[in-house]
C-alpha cells in the first residue's frame, strides 16, 4: 500500500475501544480528529504522549477535536492503561492490524540492533469531511499536543 499523504481521505475503520464498544471513523464525519498511533500501552513514550493528550484535553474539546489512540494491544489492555492513567478520550484495539496497516504504521522496527515489525508512532490531523489535513511523523510525545495545535492553528 502506497504512503497516505495530507488531502487524501483518511481511511474507514470500524473497531473496539477500551470498553468494547463499537468505533468507526465515520461517526466523527463533522468534527476534526486527532488520529494517534503509538506501539504499546504503558511503555513510557506512549505512556507520556497519552498523558499529554489527557492533560490537555479539555482545551481539544473546547476547539471541537476529537481524540483517538490506536495501537495493536487488546481492548482489555487498554483498558487498564485508560484507567490506570484516567485517560478520558477513546483507545481503540487493532489486534489484528488492519487499522495500522491501513494508515501505513505498521513496520519494520529497530531497537539495539534488532529487527522486528511494529507500530510506529505517528499522528494524523483529520479535517471534519474525513480528509487527512496533516501527518506529524516525528512526535514529540511530551510535546504531543503543542504540535497538534500549532498545525491547526496555522
Amino acid at each position: 500500500m502506497s504512503e497516505l499523504t495530507a488531502g487524501q481521505t483518511a481511511p474507514d475503520f470500524t473497531a473496539n475501544d477500551q470498553d468494547g464498544n463499537t468505533v468507526s471513523l465515520n461517526q466523527f464525519k463533522g468534527k476534526k480528529v486527532v488520529l494517534y498511533f503509538y506501539p504499546k500501552d504503558n511503555t513510557p513514550g506512549c505512556t507520556t504522549e497519552a498523558c499529554d493528550f489527557r492533560d490537555n484535553y479539555q482545551g481539544l474539546v473546547a476547539k471541537g477535536i476529537v481524540v483517538l489512540g490506536v495501537s495493536v494491544d487488546d481492548e482489555k489492555s487498554h483498558q487498564k492503561f485508560a484507567s490506570k492513567y484516567d485517560l478520558p478520550f477513546t483507545l481503540i484495539a487493532d489486534p489484528d492490524k488492519k487499522i495500522v496497516e491501513a494508515y501505513g504504521v505498521w513496520g519494520e522496527k529497530n531497537m539495539y540492533g534488532k529487527k522486528y515489525m511494529g507500530t510506529n508512532r505517528k499522528t494524523f490531523l483529520i479535517d471534519e469531511h474525513g480528509v487527512i489535513t496533516h501527518i506529524i511523523a516525528k512526535v514529540d510525545t511530551k510535546n504531543a499536543t503543542a504540535q497538534v495545535l500549532e498545525l491547526l492553528n496555522a
